[in-house]
Formats: C-alpha cells, sequence, structure tokens
C-alpha cells in the first residue's frame, strides 16, 4: 500500500500504469512464443520418431520453448525494464527508450541478461508443460 502511494504522490495517478502497454506486449510475445514453439518442437520429435510422448519428449519440448520465448520476448524485456526503471522524463515514450538503447548499444543490447531471463522461462516451461 505504501508503494502505490509514494508512486500516486511522486509520479501522479497515470504513475501507477507506467509500463502496462510495454508489459503486455511482453505477456503476449512470451506466451504466443511458448504455446507455438512447445507444440512444433514435440510434434517435430514425435514425427521424426526421436521421441516417444512421455516426460523427456515433453522437458525438451518445453526447454526449447523456452529457449524460443526468450529469444523473441528478450527485445521487448529489456526495452520494457529500461523504461519502466527510467526517471521521470528520460524517455518521451517506448519508441525513445527503444531507440535510445539501440544507439547505446546496439542490437546486442536487447540480449542484455539473455542467460538468467532464458534460464527462468526454461525451467519455467518444463514445469508449466
Amino acid at each position: 500500500v505504501d508503494a502505490y502511494r509514494t508512486i500516486a504522490r511522486e509520479e501522479g495517478v497515470r504513475g501507477l500504469w507506467r509500463g502496462t502497454l510495454p508489459n503486455i506486449a511482453r505477456n503476449a510475445i512470451v506466451n504466443c512464443g511458448e504455446l507455438v514453439t512447445y507444440d512444433l518442437i514435440k510434434d517435430a520429435l514425435l514425427r521424426a520418431q526421436l521421441m516417444t510422448d512421455n516426460v523427456p519428449c515433453h522437458f525438451v519440448a518445453a526447454f526449447g520453448a523456452g529457449f524460443c520465448a526468450t529469444m523473441v520476448a528478450s527485445p521487448v524485456d529489456v526495452v520494457k525494464t529500461r523504461y519502466m526503471n527510467a526517471g521521470p522524463g528520460q524517455y518521451r515514450n517506448v519508441l525513445s527508450c527503444l531507440i535510445a538503447l539501440l544507439m547505446q548499444d546496439g542490437l546486442a543490447g536487447f540480449y542484455k541478461g539473455f542467460v538468467p531471463s532464458f534460464l527462468r522461462l526454461g525451467s519455467w516451461n518444463v514445469v508449466m508443460f
């Protein structure tokens, strides 16, 4: 409750929703990346008869889905995190944050923290699927 009060007092009521759109974009990308690639990987493993429909097959498909989801979500995640942690007025909007990141760090900047993100998403997918 104190966090809500502090944010509302220091940034206004709109501050409570800062970063909502990047968060929605990230969650949509992660969910699509996980669900689609899990199904594709599992189907490919079964069709090629590399595995049978058992726990190891689900593990491989889930871990692969976590990797693919991290690949597509990392740029959105990095921009979202940078935007949400920025001081007031540092960026005009999400697009200006994205451009600043690209200019400062190049394309590699969109994959900062990839390994921890992959380990988190990969293990989450194994548990989820």
